[in-house]
């Protein structure tokens, strides 16, 4: 049971992907828990790479920096469901599940214009309602290859992790914000993210949206 609600491979509660096409040197950088007044110098450090980058968005943190989450879709990245309030979903009604991503996707979509096509589950937690809500919402779920750990351990580390267990197709998974805070001290992953981005693009990766590196020109949409 435990694999199947957290499993990074799982479709057990629906459709999910974590890695793209191992023989293609494409990764994406994705951002959980935004945005968050930390996001912007996110954003700065991204703009002079000219990175493009994921974030999944939570819908009350989208409502309460509306004009933060506007700026991440007007410089070219995605915007996509992180949950409205980010709960944990275990033993969580299917209909409360469901609740969840509609508010997200109908607070993303008022504030940005965009409508997500993507979502991550909160700590990367699965339940039942998970299926019947991405098929309503028209969403399909994905987690990730890295796990920074960027909400406890510092950047040195942070980016320790990451360069060293990426790899073709990866999905890296950090955190513009914390959760619901209004305020977090992301310092930590902002300096990662200085540190990883030049190093893996000198390492000759090519940073892409999910959309871009899960829906690649004649790859299959797979769920392993």
């Amino acid at each position: 049971m435990a694999w199947a609600v957290r499993g990074r491979s799982s479709a057990v509660f629906g459709p999910s992907q974590w890695r793209g096409d191992r023989s293609r040197r494409s990764i994406a950088l994705t951002f959980d828990d935004g945005p968050s007044p930390g996001t912007p110098p996110i954003l700065e450090v991204l703009s002079r790479h000219n990175v493009r980058a994921t974030f999944f968005a939570v819908g009350s943190n989208v409502e309460r920096h509306p004009s933060i989450a506007r700026d991440i879709a007007a410089a070219g990245h995605d915007i996509e469901n992180h949950s409205h309030s980010h709960p944990l979903f275990a033993l969580k009604r299917p209909s409360f599940v469901e609740g969840e991503f509609a508010r997200a996707q109908a607070a993303i979509a008022e504030t940005t214009g965009r409508f997500p096509k993507w979502l991550r589950p909160p700590y990367g937690v699965r339940w039942f309602g998970f299926r019947a809500a991405q098929q309503r919402l028209g969403l399909q779920s994905v987690m990730w290859s890295v796990l920074g750990l960027d909400w406890k351990l510092p950047a040195p580390a942070i980016a320790r992790r990451i360069i060293e267990n990426i790899g073709n197709g990866g999905i890296i998974c950090l955190h513009d914000g914390r959760g619901t805070l209004d305020n977090p001290d992301i310092r930590p992953t902002i300096d990662a993210v200085r540190r990883i981005v030049p190093v893996l693009a000198a390492a000759g990766y090519h940073f892409e949206t999910v959309s871009e590196l899960l829906w690649a020109p004649n790859q299959p949409l797979t769920t392993n």
